[in-house]
């Protein structure tokens, strides 16, 4: 492998000059965003314009508040009329999204209750627990086969790692311990292409129906040789009767079923099933894969397809202001669906200070910034606890109790998501250099003390909760000290299990100061009024208002914007719709200076690719995969500030290179799962010509840009347009293919089309496209989605 990898080299890095030399032609001409840089690292800056057209104006308020036009958007809104466009995309439930939420059919885990998800695909966590603690296996089949396959492969994955199924490492804190042993195999991390749907009524053997405990599975040894059916004839039997056979097997035998599939065997095993059964054999293999490769798809296709696409567009600018990373543990991809399901879009346009709550009560926000683990020094839990260490220290429960305040979340609070740091008091930073909307800022001890303040606010069974305990699963804080009124399992009618809950036993007692304000010992409330106190605070009226204004307006947006945005914000009680409202009527989100000045970020980037050529995407997996070749996976910022909209970050050699790898890629059909069709968006005759045409490539532009790109560009792409090989280098380049996973997958694989159609690979009309787009044309559709005009909004 190593020897073929040095052979493949030189090749490989010829194919990347080659692209680079395309877009120096692309980009060498005309004025650049920075004067000292290099022609490859800058994107040139838009043609200067002296006032919009109506037809400009669309097209604008096209690419800044949705992904960008589709074929025919530009059209649709100039009729329709700006100001009566931009109102209905502020109220979504008013627009037909019929079609798009058919297609949230095939992803019947991200439906799920929190509650829900746990159960029928059981994270590693409670996995774990179980094969440790010998629990009994639910005695639904399904769940049954799920659960088994599960246990015996961390069993298998425990023993080849030569440890013990009981060992636990000694780290400090809760959560390092219980993903300790992980860090040493790569214990179910896989998220994989999973489907789904109605669910057919399946029956299988009373044998299958009996609970089993997981101890009785057997975990060590040589892999069982597989002794059934012939596999063929497995694949060949009916939906039903195929997937019956299958929950039928013993843990063993379904895993050496799957070792000895052939691979046209494999291709052909998911035909036929709904999504909900397909979802089902994916989890056979590994739950996690289903859930973190759904949450990843269903947010790249709902920006991609859905009418709502101004709703899309806020959910995904407070997903990054409120963001999570999916690696956090092994958990957190069970906390995506139900944070931008319930948590962020329901507030995405109404009132800051309910998202603000709800993001405080989330138990994503929770996990990743390790609120749920703070408790009071004081608090009636601390001293329980202190009292067991004081008489085991060395016990492994002694080593993973809650050590104290934790002031990750406290801090983010106000740094991040609602005063800013440009109002934290400092050695270096007085207060007489305070914003005025700051008024005296806020100290290292408003930090601390807000985080006494929210001592308490945690998750209610985050591993597994009640329907791992109806399984026979022993949450890890249902003994030792905080047994009795201290982590205590709480009434059903008080907590969701997985969800949020207030554990008054853990909460720091006593008034505390808060931005010059006493907070009065109360419990919960306490945590509510601080963050009303946030929420209506002038600085966070400012900064939110600033950080619109990045996002929609310019890089360096006119502060008398701002202020009229923020003063909007603390006039209605913090409405986003309102906010909006003023920015969309101000001129200076019309002004000519700001015209095209945006550079998009990669989201922006692939997301408005797919729209403008009108792409159908059949498995967004490969997409989630190259968001990480872009350079901004999918909930993959793991600090806690999100991702930047600011050109600098996104502009360099590396990821303009891999933008016009995946643009060539994209228009050329080599993209596993996503197919394009340009004779249906061109004609049969210019798509079908093997010579460059310039009507052809205008007309591109026209479809692409909405408008006539410079000069510079035109030229460059007819100039490049036959130049043979460009789609294969790209392809190449950018490296996608089965096997290999971005860092924020957790070593995904993926192929062209999802397991629910025609068995996996390429589809027939992926095959198709690829012949369709052969010829200059996908040349060209490529050159101008990669050039700097596409990068532009």
């Amino acid at each position: 492998m190593m020897k073929q990898a040095k052979v493949m080299r030189p090749f490989v890095e010829a194919g990347k000059a080659a692209v680079t030399a395309t877009l120096c032609a692309l980009m060498t001409a005309g004025p650049m965003l920075g004067e000292s840089a290099a022609p490859a690292k800058t994107i040139p800056a838009a043609p200067a314009v002296k006032s919009l057209t109506e037809h400009q104006k669309a097209l604008h308020a096209l690419n800044r508040l949705t992904f960008g036009p589709r074929p025919g958007d530009v059209q649709a809104v100039e009729k329709m009329g700006l100001k009566a466009w931009f109102e209905q995309q502020l109220h979504p439930s008013s627009i037909d999204d019929a079609a798009f939420q058919t297609m949230m059919l095939k992803f019947p885990a991200m439906q799920l209750s929190q509650e829900a998800l746990l159960k029928k695909f059981p994270s590693p966590q409670m996995l774990r627990q179980m094969a440790r603690q010998g629990a009994s296996l639910p005695s639904d089949p399904v769940e049954h086969a799920i659960y088994a396959d599960g246990i015996l492969t961390y069993q298998r994955q425990i023993a080849a790692a030569g440890l013990s199924p009981q060992f636990k490492p000694k780290q400090a804190g809760a959560a390092a311990t219980e993903e300790g042993q992980d860090a040493m195999i790569p214990a179910m991390e896989g998220a994989v292409p999973a489907t789904g749907a109605p669910k057919p009524e399946m029956t299988v053997g009373d044998d299958m129906a009996a609970a089993t405990p997981a101890g009785k599975i057997r975990k060590k040894g040589p892999r069982e040789a597989y002794t059934g059916d012939d596999p063929a004839s497995i694949v060949a039997l009916p939906p039903d009767q195929r997937m019956a056979k299958i929950l039928a097997m013993s843990p063993e035998q379904s895993i050496a079923f799957r070792d000895e599939l052939r691979p046209r065997d494999r291709a052909q095993l998911m035909a036929g099933l709904s999504p909900e059964q397909a979802e089902v054999l994916v989890a056979l293999q590994g739950p996690i894969r289903v859930v973190s490769g759904e949450a990843l798809e269903t947010r790249l296709l709902r920006d991609v397809y859905t009418n709502r696409q101004l709703e899309a567009v806020m959910t995904d600018f407070w997903l990054n202001h409120f963001s999570v990373y999916v690696r956090k543990n092994q958990n957190e991809p069970y906390l995506l669906a139900s944070y931008e399901r319930d948590t962020i879009r329901p507030n995405a346009l109404g009132k800051f200070e309910d998202l603000l709550v709800a993001t405080a009560k989330s138990p994503a926000m929770l996990m990743y910034l390790d609120n749920w683990q703070s408790i009071g020094p004081d608090s009636p839990a601390a001293q329980r606890g202190k009292r067991f260490s004081q008489l085991a220290p060395n016990s492994q429960l002694a080593q993973v109790l809650p050590k104290g305040i934790n002031e990750n979340y406290a801090r983010e609070l106000m740094e991040l998501h609602t005063i800013g740091v440009r109002c934290e008091v400092s050695a270096n930073h007085t207060a007489k250099q305070l914003d005025p909307s700051c008024g005296n800022g806020y100290t290292q001890a408003d930090v601390t003390n807000v985080a006494k303040v929210l001592t308490g606010w945690t998750i209610d069974r985050p591993y597994g909760g009640a329907a791992a305990q109806a399984i026979g699963f022993r949450p890890p804080n249902a003994r030792g000290p905080f047994a009795r009124g201290g982590q205590q399992l709480q009434p059903m009618d008080t907590a969701t299990p997985g969800g949020f809950v207030f554990q008054e036993n853990r909460h720091e007692g006593g008034s505390k100061q808060v931005l010059g304000q006493t907070i009065q010992g109360g419990g919960e409330n306490e945590g509510m009024e601080v963050l009303h106190m946030l929420a209506t605070s002038p600085a966070t009226a400012q900064f939110i208002s600033h950080k619109l204004a990045v996002r929609f307006v310019s890089d360096d947006p006119p502060k008398a914007l701002e202020d009229r945005m923020a003063a909007t914000f603390l006039k209605t009680d913090g409405d986003i719709k309102a906010v909006l409202r003023t920015m969309f009527d101000a001129p200076e989100f019309w002004s000519p200076k700001v015209y095209r000045a945006k550079v998009k970020t990669p989201i922006e980037f692939m997301v408005s690719a797919l729209r403008a050529s009108d792409a159908t995407v059949n498995n967004a997996l490969p997409l989630v995969q190259a968001m990480d070749r872009l350079g901004m996976p999918l909930y993959g910022m793991q600090t806690p500030n999100g991702y930047s909209w600011m050109s600098e970050p996104w502009v360099s050699t590396t990821a303009l290179v891999s933008r016009m790898n995946f643009a060539l890629v994209l228009s050329g059909g080599l993209l596993p799962g996503t197919r394009t069709n340009w004779p249906g968006l061109l004609g049969d005759a210019a798509a079908a010509s093997t010579v460059p045409s310039l009507k052809t490539e205008q007309q591109l532009e026209m479809l692409l840009l909405g408008q006539a790109a410079a000069d510079r560009t035109t030229t460059a792409v007819m100039e490049q347009a036959d130049r043979p090989g460009q789609l294969q280098e790209a392809q190449k380049n950018l490296a996608l293919g089965p096997g290999e996973a971005g860092p924020s997958l957790m070593n995904v694989k993926v192929s062209g089309k999802r397991p629910y159609a025609n068995g996996g690979g390429q589809s027939m009309t992926d095959l198709a496209s690829n012949s369709m787009n052969a010829g200059p044309v996908t040349t060209m559709a490529g050159l101008l989605l990669g050039s700097p005009d596409f990068q532009r909004r």
